[in-house]
């Protein structure tokens, strides 16, 4: 029996931890490496052609589909996403998923998600894909046709930036501020332009000054006159407009 080439990849060593301990027990897997960031495992996904992945939604930079988005389409393995969203934020994603672990997970659910990744890994090797995987590496071929970089000016230096890294986008008249983590950064652009250039699945509009990247959003709370307000993972709030809120629920899938 051929071994399933396995790796791990969470910013967080106890969820790493966690998935090897339950590999541990099965004959057929073979875990061959841990990555601790999203630029660590494009990398070792392009050099050691991996056949499954178990690939954390949410780490700093770069989150599990910008590693997705980085790769070739005939390079992706098998994928099953590992996430601490909300039920909520699982629907926005699960239709390309292969399979995905809501954290925190336990061994019943984990091994069901296992067979079904052993499913997909025979599929591949035999030359066939399963339609979950087709519509995954569909969706990714698309995706390539909205910006994944944009070049910014930071006083006598040029800045490349990939959109995945920006958290959230707010107007500045003729211009649009992109927050990345502590910085700050002015792109001569207007966010209407903006909008259209960015993949929809991941960028979305939620008032008529601000755009965020679903990857960030943690939380949603009420607040006044049908608005809500948005929690993003480094505690950054944000206003939901009412005029916007259908938007966001076509993205989740989901009524608020």
């Amino acid at each position: 029996m051929t071994s399933i080439r396995t790796l791990i990849v969470d910013d967080e060593p106890l969820a790493r931890a966690r998935v090897r301990e339950l590999l541990g027990g099965q004959p057929d897997v073979e875990v061959m490496g841990e990555c601790g960031n999203g630029r660590e495992a494009i990398a070792a996904i392009r050099s050691r052609h991996p056949d499954l992945v178990f690939l954390d939604v949410q780490m700093p930079e770069v989150g599990g589909f910008g590693v997705l988005e980085a790769l070739e389409p005939a390079q992706s393995p098998a994928v099953v996403f590992v996430t601490a969203f909300d039920e909520f934020a699982v629907r926005a994603f699960e239709v390309h998923a292969l399979d995905y672990l809501l954290k925190p997970f336990d061994r019943p659910r984990f091994l069901q998600s296992l067979d079904r990744a052993r499913e997909a890994v025979r599929l591949r090797r035999e030359g066939r894909l399963d339609d979950r995987l087709t519509a995954l590496l569909a969706h990714l071929d698309t995706s390539r046709r909205y910006l994944r970089r944009v070049l910014v000016k930071t006083g006598s230096r040029t800045v490349l930036l990939r959109t995945s890294e920006i958290d959230w986008i707010e107007s500045a008249g003729n211009y649009v501020r992109l927050h990345v983590g502590r910085e700050r950064h002015l792109l001569r652009e207007t966010m209407a332009a903006l909008e259209e250039k960015l993949d929809p699945d991941q960028f979305v509009r939620i008032h008529r000054s601000t755009m965020v990247n679903l990857e960030r959003v943690r939380e949603l709370e009420p607040y006044f006159h049908g608005d809500y307000m948005l929690r993003l993972a480094d505690g950054t709030k944000l206003t939901l407009s009412r005029t916007y809120r259908e938007r966001l629920q076509e993205r989740l899938g989901r009524t608020l």
